[in-house]
């Protein structure tokens, strides 16, 4: 039997569960935070010949120290390929990435995504909140042969229909001619939702250790389908989560170093990375 951790935060869960949608072998296509953590734990793992995909263009790195940024140099560091931001996004169009992670600020039951804005009871032009935009979020949602998104549960991200549609979910893929086969999980702090085949729409799929079903609906603004049979989403394991906290040591995506670090030590931790990773 698994020797499960009983000590983990929220984002090194979202983490796993993210890093077990990964097989030996893809071609992961992950932006950085969570989905990244998630990839680097798969290759860590299970997954060893996965083979991650960098927005800037780099393909297959092994860096001595976790990414920062899609313009960080570790994005090509020791990689197996290095090439510009168009052809890594023309290749995926082709086809060639089995798995895009992506995020959002709403999700609505057919898995379309946005984190573009917030309209609220406003309008395009003068809305509740400006968000960041897409990014490559809807060319991977686009074009990847499957998607898997990871996001907290909440009423307000998981809404009967979003705002604003950045990154397509599963309605409408073939009316557009869209390549990609779509979001394959939601992956949460509550429970795991997965798609009907046929119908396109969300589904309960496994349920947190604690979370009750009751729960689950109540932080959903659908009525969501429950299946009669659901499983309990596996935790962590020790070993998952010493390998997270050895990747992300200064909590960088797992907690929030990068954001309370100063210049001095920002340059300290750089070199300790560098140190440690050998």
């Amino acid at each position: 039997m698994p020797n499960y951790s009983t000590d983990y935060t929220m984002s090194e869960f979202l983490s796993v569960c993210a890093a077990r949608e990964i097989k030996d072998g893809e071609t992961v296509f992950a932006g950085v935070g969570l989905p990244l953590m998630g990839a680097l734990l798969a290759q860590n793992t299970h997954a060893p010949n996965s083979i991650l995909a960098m927005e800037c263009g780099g393909i297959g790195p092994k860096p001595k120290r976790i990414f920062l940024g899609i313009g960080d140099n570790t994005c090509v560091e020791n990689a197996i390929f290095s090439t510009s931001l168009w052809r890594l996004f023309s290749d995926q169009q082709k086809g060639f990435f089995d798995v895009g992670m992506i995020g959002g600020a709403q999700i609505d039951k057919y898995g379309n995504l946005n984190s573009t804005v917030i309209i609220g009871d406003k309008d395009y032009y003068t809305p509740v909140s400006r968000l960041p935009g897409s990014g490559g979020a809807n060319d991977i949602a686009s074009s990847a042969l499957r998607t898997i998104v990871t996001m907290p549960l909440q009423k307000r991200r998981f809404v009967e229909k979003v705002d604003y549609i950045t990154s397509p979910g599963h309605i409408d893929r073939k009316r557009y001619g869209l390549p990609g086969g779509g979001p394959s999980a939601v992956i949460t702090d509550k429970c795991i939702l997965r798609f009907d085949e046929e119908t396109g729409e969300a589904y309960l799929a496994s349920l947190t250790a604690g979370v009750t079903v009751d729960e689950v609906r109540a932080g959903v603004s659908w009525d969501l389908k429950v299946p009669d049979k659901i499983e309990e989403t596996e935790p962590p394991t020790v070993e998952q989560i010493e390998l997270l906290r050895f990747l992300d040591a200064n909590k960088i995506y797992t907690g929030n170093g990068l954001a309370s670090m100063t210049f001095e030590s920002y340059i300290e931790m750089l070199i300790n990375s560098y140190e440690r990773m050998g």
